[in-house]
């Protein structure tokens, strides 16, 4: 029987950059040209993860902007302009989580740039419930996939791992929960109303 359910922010209880061109036009505004993109790809490839954990997001972008010769306006500010503000609220999961809190403690366990989490329940992005753990990568100073931040998750929970159900849009995220038992959900971010619905199909099945 479940007992607990994490899930992942971006992508599943708010609408990011998944199934959407948005990391394109997010590319574009700050001026990285055709020419620029494999060498832009590239280094972001390198830094992200540790945007997840330590990095700075705007520290890293002015370093970006150096490098790359931006002209980007002095009052950018690369995590809330180029992200957040970006961020939609996805309404259709709202009842859902709102259904399963109403048996169980809810949770997130997300990945998370510095700063960013704060920035997200600024704007209202995340559902009025109380989350009863929040697993924030650059709080915890540990990321997903890593199967250390999912063994801090259990801990926190307090459940045991096969009552614990974690719910998250890429698959390579869901992998170490099941090696340590948990049940989990691979969310649709191209197909929120129907993935939603899916959710609430399979957890009424599970309960």
């Amino acid at each position: 029987m479940i007992k607990f359910v994490y899930f992942d922010v971006g992508g599943v209880v708010e609408l990011d950059f998944s199934g959407t061109n948005k990391w394109e036009e997010l590319k574009k505004e700050i001026g990285i040209t055709p020419e620029l993109r494999d060498e832009y790809d590239k280094l972001w490839s390198e830094i992200e993860k540790r945007l997840c954990v330590d990095l700075d997001a705007d520290v890293f972008f002015e370093k970006i902007k150096k490098h790359f010769h931006l002209n980007t306006p002095a009052n950018y500010y690369f995590l809330q302009n180029g992200f957040v503000d970006r961020f939609e609220v996805n309404p259709s999961i709202w009842p859902v989580i709102r259904e399963i809190n109403k048996k169980y403690p809810v949770g997130l366990l997300t990945n998370m740039y510095v700063n960013m989490f704060p920035a997200i329940q600024k704007r209202g992005l995340l559902p009025p419930v109380v989350w009863r753990q929040i697993i924030d990568s650059s709080v915890v100073k540990l990321r997903k996939p890593d199967l250390e931040i999912y063994e801090l998750a259990q801990k926190l929970a307090g459940v045991l791992p096969d009552e614990i159900l974690f719910v998250d849009n890429q698959p390579k995220n869901l992998t170490p929960a099941t090696t340590l038992g948990w049940q989990t959900f691979l969310y649709d971010s191209a197909n929120p109303k129907e993935s939603s619905q899916k959710l609430l199909e399979f957890w009424n099945n599970l309960s």
